[in-house]
């Protein structure tokens, strides 16, 4: 478990004012590796004696995002998780269950990319691998 102090050093790093509620949220995200939606962090930030709003919860997640310290993971127009590993990385995502698992970099080939558009650069390649969960037939 990172201290406070090392959780306010790591948003001051990357330019955040680490405020009592930014503090909160930032020591559940970095808790432990995992994917965590805002409703699933103002419910863990919320469970104990401290209350944060849930505009506060979504504008620190978004500045976050913002400034490079989680990344976005939009599984669906109306699922996004934040993910405290900013490391060149995709995703598995299971539809049954809801779970975001990690798939290291080195374990998808990606061979080529199309011909982009004139004046622009790719900033990166996210890859979601949908899954569900296989049913058993006899």
């Amino acid at each position: 478990m990172l201290s406070t102090q090392d959780v306010a050093d790591r948003l001051k790093a990357h330019g955040i004012l680490p405020t009592q509620q930014r503090l909160l949220i930032a020591r559940t995200l970095f808790s432990r590796d995992q994917h965590l939606s805002a409703d699933q962090v103002m419910h863990c930030v919320n469970d104990d004696k401290d209350h944060v709003s849930k505009a506060t919860v979504y504008n620190t997640l978004g500045l976050f995002a913002s400034k490079g310290l989680v990344r976005e993971v939009i599984v669906d127009p109306t699922r996004v998780f934040y993910d405290p590993n900013t490391s060149n990385h995709h995703h598995f995502y299971n539809v049954d269950t809801g779970e975001l698992r990690d798939i290291e970099a080195s374990e998808l080939a990606i061979e080529s990319l199309p011909e982009l558009p004139e004046g622009t650069v790719s900033e990166g390649v996210d890859v979601i691998i949908r899954l569900r969960n296989a049913t058993e037939t006899h």
